[in-house]
């Protein structure tokens, strides 16, 4: 069910996770993609792994809502676990005409789905434990060297956040729109892949209208508030570096060394 997406929303808490700053966090997120995708054997992998599963335990939040977050991409990871399956040299264990299976494939296979997975877990846990307004002040911050070029850091911020912000608001919406056309009798759970996007266009259209709407009254509700863009705009909260926050740099210092040793001493498998 589309209720059941959990990505975009955010959970308050008290946790550590929760109380490091948002500029960190979000620093430490692009530290940790890019880290993710220089795992090469086993032993890097689950390095990351292992981080990753800290991270969780940490922010304390309930496991079920980090598998809500997979379910979304779920179909994709099994797609491209098959296609990686079959992308591979070596030694084939299995071959029907051009259709082989070799040990390369397999590996190629695991390593792809356990980043995309580690992927979707990190980035679950940064908009779990991360409201939408410390996000804005986090992307604001950070971009804000790029003023100096007359880049809009703060319009580009602010757009970013109420995307991510009505997520949750979109999906919660399609759940009504196809309840209620299951209500007046439409069917969306039966046919092949071909009838269930065409039973969906009923859906699209009322959805992109109730959009723009909701645009449009957030557009007009700042207007009404004086909203300029984020000249001499002041803020309730400033954000600060902490000692956790220095923690949070040093473990992913910790990692990306780990990940570079395990590199250099361990035999590569991809």
């Amino acid at each position: 069910m589309v209720r059941d997406v959990a990505f975009g929303q955010y959970f308050p808490g008290n946790s550590i996770i929760h109380r490091l700053d948002p500029r960190g966090k979000i620093l430490t997120f692009i530290a940790f993609v890019a880290i993710i995708f220089c795992t090469f054997n086993y032993c890097s992998l689950a390095v990351t792994a292992a981080f990753t599963a800290l991270f969780l335990i940490l922010s304390k939040i309930p496991f079920k809502f980090y598998f809500k977050s997979l379910k979304v991409i779920i179909f994709i990871v099994i797609i491209t676990s098959i296609f990686n399956l079959f992308y591979g040299t070596g030694d084939v264990i299995w071959q029907w005409g051009i259709i082989k299976i070799t040990w390369n494939g397999i590996h190629r296979a695991i390593f792809v789905t356990s980043r995309i997975i580690c992927l979707i877990l990190a980035s679950s846990c940064l908009t779990f434990t991360t409201s939408p307004t410390e996000l804005t002040d986090a992307i604001e911050r950070l971009m804000k060297p790029l003023g100096v070029i007359h880049f809009p850091v703060h319009e580009i911020s602010m757009m970013m956040s109420l995307a991510l912000r009505f997520v949750p608001t979109l999906l919660e919406e399609t759940d009504k729109l196809m309840s209620a056309q299951k209500a007046r009798g439409a069917d969306m759970e039966s046919g092949n892949l071909f009838k269930r996007v065409k039973a969906l266009i009923p859906i699209l259209v009322p959805l992109f209208v109730s959009a723009f709407r909701r645009a449009y009254d957030i557009a007009t509700a700042m207007e009404c508030r004086c909203y300029r863009g984020g000249a001499g705009r002041t803020r309730m909260k400033s954000l600060h570096f902490s000692a956790i926050d220095i923690v949070s740099f040093i473990a992913m210092g910790l990692v990306i060394g780990g990940v570079i040793v395990c590199n250099i001493l361990i035999t590569n498998v991809i």
